[in-house]
């Protein structure tokens, strides 16, 4: 992990294309204030995972060694799937993002307390990342609100 980063996510950068119209784009707006948060997500969860004792070669916990190698695979996801989401801006791609952000963000949430249950995270820093992915939830809604359905169909009729 580079001690500059700590997240590993890319900074948030305002397409330059794009001049100062983006800023009145409530959708953009409330995207890149998600994405902040999930910094924020991100950086706590490096913080609370490498207090997860390392296994060693005659302790074999596989169980916990996969689950932070999940965890972490998911919430890396999200950041992405965030920031593509307005690559386009087409509601379909959003809607599909949206999705995958919803479903890991919610993985990420019970993981982090399968961990402090287990003993491998220590129990107020579980409960203030659980308690920071409730406020990234709330800037999640408000994204999702400011979608607007275009042209654009869903071939697979899912989101329609």
């Amino acid at each position: 992990m580079n001690i500059n980063n700590l997240n590993e996510l890319p900074e948030w950068k305002d397409d330059a294309d794009e001049g100062e119209g983006w800023k009145n784009n409530d959708t953009l707006v409330a995207c890149k204030a998600l994405y902040e948060k999930w910094n924020e997500v991100m950086i706590m969860l490096h913080g609370a995972l490498g207090t997860v004792k390392e296994i060693g070669e005659e302790e074999d916990d596989s169980f916990t060694k996969d689950l932070k190698g999940m965890l972490l695979g998911d919430a890396f996801e999200v950041g992405v799937k965030i920031r593509s989401s307005e690559a386009g801006g087409i509601y379909v791609i959003r809607m599909e993002n949206a999705g995958i952000i919803r479903k890991n963000a919610q993985f990420v949430k019970s993981s982090v307390l399968t961990l402090m249950i287990e003993g491998e995270i220590d129990e107020q820093h579980g409960e203030t990342i659980r308690e920071e992915i409730d406020a990234f939830r709330e800037l999640f809604v408000q994204w999702v609100n400011s979608f607007e359905k275009d042209e654009y169909t869903d071939e697979w009729g899912l989101f329609v």
